[in-house]
């Protein structure tokens, strides 16, 4: 069976912004708009009414923020497999950061290409984050009050799932990681598996976040 196209709701409060977006995305065959907000409030409910699979949210809007929405839509479990994607006109921006704690899945500066717009869309339904791991660790470290390093937030963690959260938590990918401590690439997403759900992280980079607020890396 084919599978339908990547449902997509819009969330932003700039006209001409939104104007150019909905052009591109309803240019793909692929792809299928499926509803538009321009506050967060109106997002959390456009959210509930559509299920969309991927969800543009802007940062900075009126009513209610970004990130405040990312919180109330990932926290209810009916919605919380909507993948989110936050616009923001900065990247170095602690807003990220919070969108990143949030259980965002990536972000786009809202200058990026429409190929790279369109490809971060697919990356992301795909199960994937869209935010490169060196840039997420210089996002996490500038903006990152640390509580005391205190490993037993690991608890749960076998040791080689310990092992295996370190160097996902410095950004190395799942084939990096096999190398590294001699497992196959399998072996290793079903450790990285086990290890978001035992911690309750939504994705790898929340998996960094978490990292940085316990104080896990030297």
């Amino acid at each position: 069976m084919t599978e339908g196209p990547i449902r997509i709701a819009l969330v932003d409060d700039q006209p001409l912004f939104s104007a150019g977006l909905k052009m591109i995305l309803r240019s793909q065959p692929d792809m299928d708009l499926v509803g538009e907000a321009i506050n967060g409030d109106a997002a959390v409910k456009l959210a509930g009414e559509t299920r969309p699979d991927v969800l543009l949210m802007d940062i900075r809007m009126p009513v209610m923020d970004g990130i405040t929405a990312t919180k109330a839509i990932l926290g209810s479990p009916d919605l919380a497999s909507i993948k989110i994607i936050v616009l923001t006109t900065i990247q170095h921006d602690e807003a990220v950061v919070r969108a990143i704690q949030a259980g965002a899945a990536g972000f786009l500066t809202k200058d990026t290409t429409p190929e790279f717009l369109l490809a971060a869309i697919r990356t992301v339904h795909a199960g994937h984050s869209v935010i490169a791991p060196a840039l997420t660790n210089e996002l996490l470290r500038d903006y990152t009050t640390p509580a005391a390093g205190n490993d037993e937030v690991l608890a749960d963690l076998s040791s080689r799932e310990r092992d295996v959260f370190l160097l996902a938590a410095k950004g190395l990918a799942n084939s990096d990681i096999a190398a590294s401590l001699v497992l196959s690439e399998a072996t290793v997403k079903s450790h990285v598996g086990s290890i978001l759900a035992k911690l309750r992280l939504k994705n790898r980079i929340q998996l960094v976040a978490f990292a940085y607020e316990n104080a896990l890396l030297s």
